[in-house]
């Protein structure tokens, strides 16, 4: 009995100084610190839950970081936008023998002289005539007053009372001026954004071949090629929206100019054609908000006048959306009427302004890549 009390301990100290002191046949001068164990497995429910634990929180840190940084992303999509749509501009005289620099420098001033007539032209409008409300408001009132039908309906609902209550409130210009402070906020914040589109417009353009050359690097050798050449044609056909969307505004601009010639408002001829014409730029919806801004303001100075834009409305608005736009599209970006609709609609009801501008040169790229990719794929199989 002693010897085995004895054997006992000496067996316990071995075990555990093997413990501290790893020596065996897994040690050898390949595997210094123990041959590595079997890896976990890939089928086993914890391995599964985890890695798909990991991507949800990644797909929700993603989703959190691109709505807070929207705004940026949006004038990057934009800036990125009218740097395609004017490359082929640039194209063209590079083909005529100027350097892409001279080029990209001879576009960009051209693009800010036509934006800052714009921006002129409109302002003083504007101003002209907000200035012209304000002065002859208390007139305008009287004038109201003196109509039948206008009358009746203000001794039913008061509204000229109220117009004219707000006009003699002696808090009016502190009004005015708050709101003139909060608009100018806005105002500035818009310039900020349009110096920040303008700038990252030019970069985008001077840089767009570098651009094109990395973002192809960036796929496998063996597909390379064929990806390089669907690309350069989603490009070609943005490109051709862009130009094709602003020969058709410029078009609407015109007509519309020589229309309030015609009719007698060239005071305000030239302010209405550029807005008709920005607003034309938006498919679908603002050529019809164009036409109606005319009119209402043709009804508001004439009854003949109105009457005559509206029948001239009536007229160009079918010609220009199944005729001349469609005509104009057709070798840019080739997408079927109802496909442009619905584009659009669903373009203008998730970006808004931005995005039912960008709804149809998206589905044309969407459409090449259905037809070269997926219903080749299809055919073949």
């Amino acid at each position: 009995m002693p010897e085995s009390d004895e054997a006992d301990p000496q067996a316990a100290g071995k075990a555990a100084q093997s413990l501290f002191d790893p020596v065996g046949d897994d040690v050898d001068d390949e595997h210094q610190y123990g041959r590595p164990g079997k890896p976990v497995s890939r089928n086993s429910a914890f391995y599964r839950g985890f890695i798909g634990a990991l991507g949800v929180l990644a797909a929700i840190v993603i989703a959190m970081v691109v709505r807070e940084v929207q705004s940026v992303l949006i004038l990057v999509l934009v800036s990125m936008f009218l740097a395609v749509g004017l490359n082929p501009l640039v194209e063209r005289l590079i083909r005529r023998g100027v350097r892409r620099p001279w080029a990209v420098l001879i576009v960009s001033l051209i693009v800010l002289g036509l934006f800052a007539l714009v921006v002129v032209v409109l302002v003083g409008a504007v101003g002209h005539q907000v200035t012209s409300f304000i002065d002859d408001a208390p007139h305008l009132i009287r004038d109201l007053r003196k109509h039948k039908t206008i009358n009746h309906l203000d001794q039913r609902y008061h509204f000229l009372d109220a117009l004219q209550r707000k006009l003699d409130n002696p808090d009016l210009l502190q009004n005015i001026f708050g709101g003139a402070f909060r608009v100018g906020l806005s105002v500035l914040g818009a310039i900020v954004n349009t110096l920040l589109i303008i700038v990252m417009t030019v970069y985008f353009l001077a840089s767009l071949p570098q651009l094109k050359r990395t973002a192809y690097l960036l796929v496998p050798s063996s597909r390379r090629t064929r990806v390089a050449y669907l690309g350069d044609e989603i490009l070609r056909r943005v490109g051709g929206y862009v130009i094709g969307a602003v020969l058709v505004a410029l078009l609407a601009g015109s007509v519309t100019l020589i229309l309030l010639l015609s009719v007698g408002l060239g005071q305000y001829a030239l302010p209405l054609a550029l807005l008709v014409a920005l607003l034309d730029l938006v498919p679908l919806v603002g050529s019809i908000t164009g036409a109606a801004l005319v009119t209402v303001i043709g009804l508001a100075t004439s009854l003949h006048v109105g009457i005559a834009c509206l029948i001239f409305y009536l007229i160009y608005e079918p010609i220009e959306g199944y005729v001349v736009y469609p005509r104009v599209m057709r070798s840019s970006v080739d997408v079927p009427e109802i496909m442009t609709i619905v584009a659009v609609l669903l373009g203008g009801a998730l970006g808004g302004i931005v995005g039912a501008l960008l709804a149809l040169p998206t589905a044309a790229a969407i459409k090449l890549l259905v037809q070269e990719v997926w219903i080749r794929r299809q055919d073949a199989s």
